[in-house]
């Protein structure tokens, strides 16, 4: 699953070996959906003008924890433009642990109507890295709304300044681009460059599929270092030849297609009914 200088704008998303999610307050007054079973988190999807200033102050705290030059001013700004925000609380204590922001995109790619969902601003506190309530949020609110579109191929587009967010692809969906397995079609290289220059039209560079900001926010030193060993995990490798610049801040664009046909079997256990296959809307294979 940043936006701390931009989305999930520049998605900022956990850090973790396997993609996970949170941390947070004691007080803080949260209440959210139950957690799964064994889970130590609650979660729950919120429009973002509902946001309280102790619920902004608290995600603000963990962008700047684990993001370096992440500015109130930036996050506010970048927040403002989002219009949910996945809100993730300790089970027993109800504080903040984690939190993911999200937007919708239209565009037009050769001729068809494509409605893009966003992900900004992502991260989960360390000490809750593995637990499933993010991804399985986000699925299950993101797989809701698509299923509801009609006329326009729907997909999610994430941006990646970490090689844990990059690895959210390959483990729920099917087909995605930029990957080591093949080369991106034309068709969905003229979609991430539509989508690249609509959301970062001064950021994105289309011959490397980067987004490269002015005032970058790079995950602090000790989060989300490639290690050599890692290297030889081939999405790991691709990620870091592709986006060379992440350890200052620059970001990967990626695409993958919502049709429930495209979701794994760890993204249909996250998403549940929402990830059925559905005979309404169009949604048409980019090649």
């Amino acid at each position: 699953m940043t936006d701390s200088t931009a989305v999930f704008p520049t998605s900022k998303s956990p850090p973790s070996d396997s993609p996970s999610p949170t941390r947070g307050r004691r007080g803080w007054g949260w209440r959210g959906a139950p957690s799964p079973p064994g889970g130590r988190l609650t979660g729950d999807v919120v429009p973002i003008e509902s946001l309280t200033l102790l619920q902004r102050s608290r995600t603000y705290a963990l962008m700047a924890e684990y993001f370096a030059g992440v500015t109130r001013y930036q996050f506010e700004r970048d927040l403002a433009e989002k219009e949910w925000a996945i809100l993730l609380a300790d089970s027993a204590s109800g504080e903040i642990q984690g939190f993911s922001t999200l937007m919708k995109l239209h565009a037009v790619a050769d001729d068809q109507p494509v409605v893009a969902f966003f992900s900004g601003d992502t991260i989960v506190e360390q000490a809750y890295w593995g637990e499933t309530a993010l991804p399985r949020l986000w699925a299950q609110h993101v797989f809701a709304l698509a299923a509801r579109i009609r006329r326009a191929c729907v997909y999610w587009f994430l941006i990646c300044s970490g090689y844990k967010t990059y690895r959210f692809l390959p483990v729920f969906f099917r087909e995605f681009f930029p990957t080591y397995t093949q080369p991106t079609p034309p068709a969905a290289k003229r979609l991430l460059d539509v989508l690249g220059r609509l959301k970062f039209p001064t950021e994105y560079d289309p011959a490397r599929g980067i987004i490269r900001f002015a005032q970058p926010s790079p995950l602090r030193a000790g989060v989300a270092e490639i290690e050599p060993h890692r290297l030889q995990t081939p999405h790991i490798a691709f990620f870091a030849a592709a986006n060379p610049g992440h350890v200052h801040g620059d970001e990967l664009a990626c695409i993958a297609d919502l049709s429930p046909t495209n979701v794994t079997s760890a993204g249909r256990r996250m998403a549940g009914s929402y990830a059925r296959a559905d005979d309404g809307g169009v949604r048409r294979k980019r090649s």
